[in-house]
């Protein structure tokens, strides 16, 4: 019984070895580089359209943000205005 689980671990050791000797030939395969090099090709294309699209929202909020604060200076000076004429029309009323 002892030597059949022995003989066991053996196999298996020498099995992982194989497909460890067989699986570092494969990776290290031409078809395998040519595999690598389109796999990060495509990768360096999706990162250059997300950058390009996170560039195109940052300025879009930034001309949005621009926008909104010119929409607030003019509501702003819109009411100094009114302020500034109703305090014209109550020192004229005294």
């Amino acid at each position: 019984m002892v030597k059949c689980f022995d003989l066991k671990k053996i196999g298996i050791f020498a099995g992982g070895v194989l497909f460890g000797t067989a699986g570092v030939k494969v990776l290290g395969s031409k078809d395998a580089k040519k595999f690598y090099i389109n796999c990060l090709a495509a990768g360096l294309r999706a990162k250059e359209s997300v950058m390009t699209t996170a560039t195109t929202i940052q300025e879009n909020a930034d001309d949005i943000l621009a926008e909104a604060k010119e929409i607030n200076r003019k509501r702003a000076e819109e009411e100094e205005a009114r302020a500034f004429e109703g305090e014209e029309s109550d020192t004229a009323e005294e």
